[in-house]
């Protein structure tokens, strides 16, 4: 499947897991001669990269689960997926299991995988008296042309590009 998709595959694939820094290594940089085939298998690589350090990192941070590249085989019906619904899924499966495993070891906190900064904004739009900026200013959250990522950051931070918002 590595071959077929991604034009290569680890040596040291085992368990059913890509590791991303291999990802990385592998499909640093786009060569400027790339064919069509060879694009889509960067891209591919790219996704995979996104998908298992990002939108569905689990506790070990540095792997992919194999299946996880049959996903973007078909870039139209990959874009048909409801990538949003999948991930927040994910997130509350994490989370789940975080709290059964925090409770049979009586610890005080238990890892999950999962993208938390997307808990953290989901929380703070629908809770707006949750976050952090409500918090300190007591100023509402108007600007929806302010990245969602960036919005509760103390606004002489905020910078997105070369625009800051205030």
């Amino acid at each position: 499947m590595c071959l077929r998709l991604l034009g290569q595959a680890p040596t040291d694939l085992g368990g059913g897991v890509i590791r991303i820094t291999w990802l990385r290594e592998t499909f640093d940089e786009l060569p400027l001669s790339a064919s069509p085939e060879t694009t889509e298998q960067y891209a591919r690589a790219y996704a995979l990269s996104l998908m298992g350090g990002v939108l569905f990192s689990d506790r070990s941070g540095g792997s992919v689960h194999l299946p996880y590249l049959l996903l973007v085989e078909d870039w139209r019906r990959a874009g048909r997926f409801a990538w949003g619904a999948a991930v927040l899924s994910y997130l509350y499966r994490e989370m789940g299991r975080s709290a059964l495993q925090m409770t049979a070891s009586s610890s005080l906190g238990g890892d999950f995988g999962g993208w938390a900064a997307l808990l953290m904004i989901w929380t703070w739009e629908r809770f707006p008296h949750t976050s952090p900026l409500h918090a300190v200013t007591g100023a509402q959250i108007t600007q929806d042309a302010v990245p969602r990522g960036i919005r509760w950051l103390p606004a002489q931070t905020r910078q997105h590009g070369d625009q800051f918002y205030l």
